[in-house]
This record gives C-alpha cells, sequence and structure tokens, in this order.
C-alpha cells in the first residue's frame, strides 16, 4: 500500500517530504526506544512512536524506514523537521495515539 494512501485514510497531516508518499509501505513498526527500532524494525515499514527528537530522522534513514508518524499530537522541533526533509524521510502527525493509530494501520495493510 502507497504511503498516501495511508495518509489519505487516515487523514495524517504530512510535515515533511511529500516526495515519499508514493513509497510503499510493508508493514508498521511501534516503539519509542530508537535502539529497538534499529534492531527489530524492518524495511518499508512505517514507524509509529511519540518520540520527536532529531534521532527519529537517522534511525528511519538506517532502517529504510518509509515515513513516521508521530502521535498525540506532539509538537515536533524545526531542526527535526528540517533534517527529515534534508534526508528525504516522510513525517506525518496525528492526534490518535499510538494504540489507535497501529490498530488502523494494521487493519489498511491486513
Amino acid at each position: 500500500m502507497k504511503l498516501s494512501d495511508i495518509v489519505k485514510e487516515l487523514s495524517l497531516e504530512i510535515k515533511t517530504y511529500k516526495d515519499g508518499l508514493q513509497n510503499n509501505v510493508t508493514g508498521a513498526y511501534v516503539s519509542d526506544l530508537l535502539s529497538d527500532v534499529m534492531a527489530n524494525s524492518k524495511e518499508g515499514n512505517i514507524w509509529i512512536t511519540l518520540q520527536t527528537h532529531m534521532n527519529i530522522v537517522a534511525v528511519a534513514s538506517l532502517k529504510g524506514i518509509k515515513g513516521i508518524v508521530i502521535v498525540s499530537n506532539r509538537q515536533i522541533p524545526e531542526e527535526t523537521l528540517k533534517k527529515a526533509e534534508d534526508e528525504k524521510i516522510t513525517i506525518t502527525t496525528t492526534s490518535m495515539p499510538a494504540f489507535e493509530i497501529a490498530g488502523k494501520i494494521y487493519l489498511l495493510l491486513k
């Protein structure tokens, strides 16, 4: 499924790198622990987290993550947004908590 379809279906707000919306998403990973994401996420995943610091961009880039969903209306620092744009990582936001958005993404990808 294309990232653009997930964004549209779940009314996610796009914060960075709109060109990445054409990426194919093959699964999702939910974690707020960067080392866990580095060890266990898969290339092609969309990552659901409440973390907003710059290191999320580095982890996403390293692992081939196709998009990051920041949950619970967290505010994203400007330096994180700039880094994501530079690294071509799509960041989206939602007011939903991680549990809810994960369930909805699961149903879409099922």
